[in-house]
């Protein structure tokens, strides 16, 4: 079964400092019918004005990943870490027992384009962290790169959850695919472009919750680039 969530339907606003787009209820946006799809529970589509951010704030019990779609994005957070996140980056924050940072957009011309993605962890109060990895537009092109797990298989970052995050870059007309284990579920996001889905049409910010599908085909109509989510 899959289950398509329109772009258009989300909640958010514009700030003025800050556009944003949620998939899921956050924030003073409360939709019961999509309070998260299994242990994802946040997927919001921002874009930062030029030299503004998110001030310093708390979190605790989150695995939080920042996955920047163009521009950069600097981070700073209690832990002394001091990073800037590029496109296709793969970066992981766990909040765990509690952690603050900011988040801030230091170009003066330009709007940073980025998901904010957050996923309920396996266990409470873990111990903070922060992990950044770079991986590189052709590792990605034409296939499904996993950039976050688990278990850190082919070098992905690692986040305390059974749940993988996979990252592909399409052309018009091309395909990737994808088998579940038994039990598995899917959240298809489109970032940008367009593609079909098991046939399914799906645009820039759509997405879909997938479950009871033994194989998924992803195929570009647009240029696009996609994440997936297998979670338990």
């Amino acid at each position: 079964m899959i289950q398509i969530r329109p772009s258009r339907e989300r909640g958010g606003g514009n700030h003025g400092w800050l556009k944003t787009h949620h998939t899921f209820s956050f924030g003073d946006y409360w939709d019961p019918k999509w309070m998260g799809f299994r242990s994802l529970r946040v997927i919001n589509e921002d874009w930062v004005a030029p030299n503004t951010g998110f001030p310093t704030h708390p979190h605790r019990d989150m695995e939080i990943i920042t996955y920047v779609l163009e521009g950069k994005l600097e981070h700073k957070d209690s832990l002394g870490t001091g990073s800037v996140i590029l496109p296709g980056d793969g970066q992981r924050m766990t909040a765990g027992s509690g952690i603050r940072h900011s988040e801030f957009n230091p170009s003066t011309t330009d709007a940073v384009h980025l998901l904010q993605i957050w996923i309920q962890p396996e266990k409470a109060a873990l111990p903070p962290s922060y992990e950044q990895k770079s991986f590189p537009e052709a590792q990605k092109r034409g296939k499904l790169r996993l950039i976050a797990s688990r278990d850190t298989g082919d070098g992905s970052v690692k986040i305390n959850q059974d749940a993988n995050l996979y990252v592909t870059l399409l052309k018009a007309g091309e395909e990737v695919t994808h088998e579940f284990p038994a039990g598995r579920h899917g959240w298809l996001q489109v970032a940008r472009g367009a593609v079909e889905l098991n046939g399914k049409p799906l645009a820039q910010g759509d997405g879909a919750a997938i479950s009871d599908e033994k194989k998924l085909s992803i195929k570009g109509t647009q240029d696009s680039e996609v994440l997936l989510f297998d979670l338990a």
